[in-house]
Formats: structure tokens, sequence, C-alpha cells
């Protein structure tokens, strides 16, 4: 390896520090006893996390509990899947497992790289014998194996040892690696340096040996501490997403981190300074505080984790849902947790914040396709069904045209800190003056079971501030279940010159995704609702608005089941 001396290309791939999921293979992909998913990310046989692009296949490697659905400290080991296409995936062996005094007490997350030479390399959390954690490094055994099936540790770890002012339990998750100017790799790993929530910075000149930047890339007193940082460069000026090699003008980086105190994924959109690799943000007043920085997505969603797709010259970002039931019903289940649909994303025009779509491979899978006129009026109280469409297991595309935003409610100021309070408050059924209006969705008889989806405009100042929700409330009957509302406002300046939103919401059994505004706001939700046992779901639109909403288009599609974990690498 320590011929490689440059960079050629870097691929990312993240295996977080999560659950793992697990389920009976005899089932059902889409099974609606268990909620399995028709489309979303889920192996066959206990197992979870993250994505590698290389030579042509999408590799998935995650963590993977062989015992059970639940989060074990000494049985994580990395599973791996791979595909051609982001949407059908084929199980193989595990690739790392908990074998070694540096990591028999657990594998944990890490990232992946493909060095100059084109053989990838993986960093990862061990947990030792003694219950440290250390960073340690893997090899192919056979590079020239496209499926990459085998790995090899090398007798050198942990290539990262525990740092003394760092406690045992919090120092993990290296990131995709990078190399600078002068030669040297670099890797940003999470610890909490003297009480300080850290992102610190390892280089090394051969992937072997490592030493620790003097300074952090980013520390942040109140985050307490961070894990699964992801650090990478963005265009400013297009879509296209860049390896992790570019910087330079028309150039900016996004810093990744979630936040272990709120189990909620966080970025900021600022400059790294490869001289002293430090990270700047862009805005004033992001750094530090935690609540100040922009959020990925609202709702069931931790340890996302993006990488350069050099096929397609994007940049993918994948993630991680959770349960908000019992610890037992995931034992009865036999799994836990789950993929979101990989994600495009890219930097907004504002050069503020990033927008995020489903990868367009989903709409390999669109069949059946309906639709409502477009044009069509909801006046307030209106309820209408797309009918014809497979509720449980849907794509659907709508854009709101609003007449006129007068009738708008005055923003409260101590509402902009809380957008989550909110949404229980100024809820589905409340009536305001524009909105809520939006989509109704897994739908049972009377509506006894329903997710609500919906914006509502506030006046704010001398413009518009848009509030978009979640609303799981109402989503199941089940006891024992978390269903709160979920909501973040949607940064748009166009509103009132344009006066159009558009939503697209992603449905899979267990899973909503919604994107407002062509993705400037993210909300994924789990929920169980139980008619879905019945197959009989529903979708509305609806206006509970004083002021009249025109759909002016609307399409919705059948999504078609996926391969996902049936049969093995050899499909390929």
């Amino acid at each position: 390896m320590a011929g490689c001396k440059r960079a050629f290309a870097i691929f990312a791939v993240a295996v977080h520090l999560c659950l793992a999921v697990s389920s009976s293979s005899s089932l059902d992909n889409t099974d609606p006893r268990n909620g399995r998913t028709a489309y979303h990310f889920q192996p066959a046989t206990n197992r979870m996390n993250g994505p590698l692009y290389h030579k042509g296949v999408y590799h998935l490697f995650y963590q993977y509990n062989p015992h059970g659905p639940l989060w074990d400290i000494g049985n994580l080991s990395w599973g791996h899947s791979v595909s051609r296409d982001l949407v059908n995936w084929a199980a193989l062996p595990t690739v790392i497992d908990p074998t070694s005094p540096f990591d028999n007490n657990g594998c944990w997350s890490g990232s992946a790289t493909v060095l100059p030479c084109g053989i990838p390399a993986i960093l990862y959390t061990g947990i030792s014998a003694s219950k440290v954690q250390v960073q340690n490094v893997a090899f192919p055994k056979n590079a020239s194996d496209p499926l990459l099936r085998e790995w090899d540790k090398t007798g050198l770890n942990p290539v990262m040892p525990l740092p003394a002012e760092v406690p045992a339990n919090k120092f993990r998750d290296p990131s995709t690696a990078w190399i600078g100017k002068d030669g040297l790799w670099r890797v940003a790993v999470s610890g909490e340096v003297n009480g300080v929530g850290s992102t610190l910075v390892y280089k090394s000149k051969n992937f072997l040996h490592w030493d620790r930047n003097p300074a952090p890339l980013h520390a942040s007193r109140a985050a307490g501490m961070v894990e699964c940082p992801d650090l990478f460069p963005v265009a400013e000026h297009r879509d296209a997403g860049l390896d992790t090699l570019v910087t330079g003008p028309g150039v900016k980086h996004v810093l990744k981190l979630s936040v272990m105190d709120t189990l909620e994924d966080y970025y900021m959109v600022g400059t790294y300074d490869e001289t002293t690799d430090a990270f700047v943000p862009t805005e004033p007043g992001r750094g530090d505080d935690y609540r100040n920085w922009r959020r990925f997505n609202y709702g069931h969603v931790y340890a996302s984790k993006s990488f350069f797709d050099a096929g397609k010259s994007r940049r993918v970002l994948w993630t991680w849902i959770n349960e908000s039931d019992s610890r037992d019903d995931d034992v009865a289940r036999g799994w836990s947790g789950i993929q979101a649909f990989p994600r495009k994303v890219w930097l907004d025009k504002d050069g503020k914040q990033l927008l995020q779509w489903p990868v367009e491979e989903i709409e390999t899978l669109r069949r059946k396709r309906v639709g409502l006129r477009d044009g069509t009026w909801l006046r307030t109280g209106a309820l209408k069904e797309i009918a014809g469409v497979t509720a449980l297991q849907a794509d659907v595309e709508a854009v709101f045209e609003i007449p006129s935003l007068e009738g708008a409610e005055t923003f409260d100021p101590s509402w902009e800190t809380d957008a989550q309070k909110l949404c229980g408050v100024k809820g589905a059924t409340v009536h305001g003056g524009v909105g809520p209006f939006g989509l109704i969705v897994m739908v049972s008889g009377y509506m006894k079971e329903h997710t609500a989806i919906f914006f509502r405009v506030f006046k704010h100042h001398d413009n518009y501030k848009v509030l978009m929700c979640t609303d799981l409330t109402s989503s199941s009957t089940k006891s024992g279940v978390y269903k709160p509302p979920y909501g973040g406002f949607v940064e748009m300046d166009d509103i009132q010159k344009h006066k159009t939103i558009n939503l697209r919401t992603l449905l899979d059994h267990s899973v909503i995704e919604s994107f407002g505004d062509g993705g400037r706001t993210c909300i994924t939700t789990r929920l169980y609702p139980e008619h879905v046992s019945k197959r009989d779901s529903h979708i509305f639109v609806f206006n509970n608005g004083t002021g009249a909403v025109k759909v002016s288009k609307l399409e919705a599609w059948n999504l078609a089941t996926a391969a996902v974990n049936v049969g093995d690498g050899n499909m390929m």
C-alpha cells in the first residue's frame, strides 16, 4: 500500500454507529404484518448501514448483528450488499468480523476510500478487548474482485490509538479520507476532547501510520459528543457532485455531524482551510451552537453519510431511519431500523443550504400513473382522493398554487426556534389563512388512521415564512408508539413572486419521505399503521385554509417491489 503515493479517486462509504436490522428470510419483502418495505434497503437477515462506488458497482457496507435485531456491543460485524442501480441489491457475506484483540467487542462505524492504485481501504472503529475505541484499517484480499468479497485487517492495527485526553468510549467514526496538496492523506474522527465535542484530523503518508493534527477540524462546546462526521466539497453554481479531492474557486465544503444529545443530523456550509485543516462556516453564528446549524432532515433520521458517485457525477446521501416503537416490538418483528432511499444532494443557488432529491433510478420502479386534472381547485375544507394508486407503495408529486397570500397569519417570533412544536399547535385540522394544505396519506377507512403532510404560510415582516409538517399523531392506533408531529421551515425567497410550492412524497408501507420545494426541506418518518395488514389504504389532497389553493399538477405512480437482498452477488 505504500506505493499509493497520491490520490486518483475517492469514493465515500459510511457504516454508522447505529442499530443493526434483522428479519426472517422467509418473510415476503412487503409482509404487512412486519412493516417490511418494498424498495427501501433492508437486508434479508439481521443487518444495517452505508455506500461505496467502485468499478461500476455500488457497495453498501453496514453494521450487522448476527444474533438478533438489537444493537449489541460485542456482536457487530460489517455486512455487505451490492447493486448496479441503487435500487436492487444482492447480499454478500460479511467483510469484517469482531475476531481480533483490537475489535473483539465490536466492529463499529467507519468509511472507505479508494486509493490511487485502485485498491479500496476501510477505516473503522473497533472496540478492543479492554473496551476502548480505536481506529483500524482493512484491505481487500483480492482487489481485482469487482464485488470485494473478502477483506484482511492489517497487523499494524490499531492505526489510531485512543488519545490521552479522550474518554475510552468517545473516539470513533473515521470519515472518508481526502488528500492535501502536501500529498498527505487526511481523515476526520469524532472525539470528545476534555469535554468538548470535536472533529479531529489525522494525517498519513501511506494509510497505515497516522498522526493527529494539533487543532481539530471543528469543535463545539454546546453540542457535546458528535458522531459520524462527513466533510465533502460542493459546487457553487451547478448541481453536479464533486470528488472529495476537489478544492479551489467555485467550491465550498459541507461539514455534517450527528449530535448524540438530540439524535439528529446537522450540517454547515463553509470553507475548508487546507493549510490549517480547519472548517469555517460561511454564515455568521453557525459555528459553536448546534441549534444554529442547518438540518439535513426532520423526523426519524440519524447518522447520514454521503459518497461521490463517479459514474453519474453526483453526490449521493444515505441515512438511517430509526424506530419509534418499543424494543419488545423490535424483537417480535425480528429487525429494527432501515435505510432511507438514496438521495442526490447539491448546493442551492443561495450558497447557504443543500437540496436533496431521490436518485433518478427510483423511476425504474414506476408503474401505473394516476393524477388529478391540472387546475383542480381546493376550496376551504376540501378533501379529494387520489384514486387508482397503490397507497402503501407510491411516488406522489404535487404542485400547489396559492392565488393570494393576503390572508396569511402573522408569524409570532417565538415560533422561530421550534418548528416541531408549531406543527402541533397549528396542525392539519387547525384552520388558517393560507393553509394547511397538502397530502393526507396512509389513510384507513373512516380516517381512523392517517398521516398529514402539509404546508402553512405566515406573514413575516415584509415577506412570508413557510412551515412544512408531517403529523404522525393519528398515524396508528397501535399503543406504545411515539407519534409526534415533525416539521421545519422552508427557506424560499420566491413564494411571494411565484406563489407556488411543490411536494414530493415517497410511501413505502412503514416509511414516508417528503421533499418540500424541490428538496429544501425534507421530513422522513417511520410509522406503524395497523390497517396496512389489510392492504387497504388511501391518499387525499386537502386544504383547511380560508383561501383556496389550486393543484397545478399532481401525478402519482404505483411503485414496483425492488429486489432487496434477494439472492447473492453472483446474480450481478
